[in-house]
């Protein structure tokens, strides 16, 4: 990683924004991402017990994955369409795959939810990583294919080579870095990784477009 590249962001960002994240301006931006709210109703949904009722887990991906804000516009329906029409046992394929993921082996369940998915196309790093990101929004990490790829480039995460293809083992590589470099920032800048990420975004944004 190149940690120049990250302390001067860090330090243009906090210039813009003093405060980190509880700077009046950040806190609006974050009302349009309610991730406080998501991650309530991802806890509530995804208790170890609701994982007996199938039919409830796949219908509460789909309320969650509709009402995100960080998930396309073109994936939503898609996803939506796709529950509407699946049958018993691939709804306890789904159930399964997440309840693993949360819940038990991590990697046994992303390779589930992948596979059942890409059954049917639909098997998009957003759609994958929504669920587990709100359900542990401080941990886990949402993967958004241009924010991802600009990251990696521009503060030149070592040993990771991003792959439209989801895998478990590209997902848990970068999890891990995003977590180690959020340690090396301000306290103010270390909420959910969503947020730490945005943050990321914004200082690649602003290195492109300089005042």
């Amino acid at each position: 990683m190149n940690r120049a590249k990250l302390k001067d962001a860090e330090a243009r960002f906090l210039k813009l924004y003093p405060g980190g994240f509880s700077n009046p301006r950040m806190l609006e931006i974050a009302k349009k991402h309610k991730i406080e709210k998501m991650s309530k109703l991802a806890l509530d949904s995804f208790s170890v017990e609701n994982f007996k009722n199938p039919d409830t887990i796949v219908d509460s991906m789909k309320k969650l994955i509709s009402q995100s804000s960080m998930v396309s516009v073109f994936e939503k329906p898609k996803f939506r369409d796709l529950v509407s029409a699946m049958n018993n046992d691939e709804k306890r394929r789904l159930s399964r795959g997440l309840e693993e993921f949360l819940h038990g082996d991590q990697q046994s369940g992303f390779v589930l939810m992948f596979d059942l998915l890409n059954e049917y196309n639909l098997a998009k790093w957003t759609l994958l990583t929504a669920c587990p990101y709100y359900y542990r929004p401080g941990v886990e990490v949402f993967i958004k294919p241009t924010t991802v790829k600009g990251v990696i480039e521009y503060f030149e995460l070592e040993g990771l080579k991003y792959s439209p293809k989801p895998n478990y083992e590209f997902y848990k590589a970068y999890r891990e870095q995003i977590n180690q470099i959020k340690k090396e920032v301000d306290a103010s800048l270390q909420a959910n990784n969503g947020a730490f990420c945005g943050f990321l975004l914004m200082s690649l944004e602003s290195s492109a477009n300089p005042e």
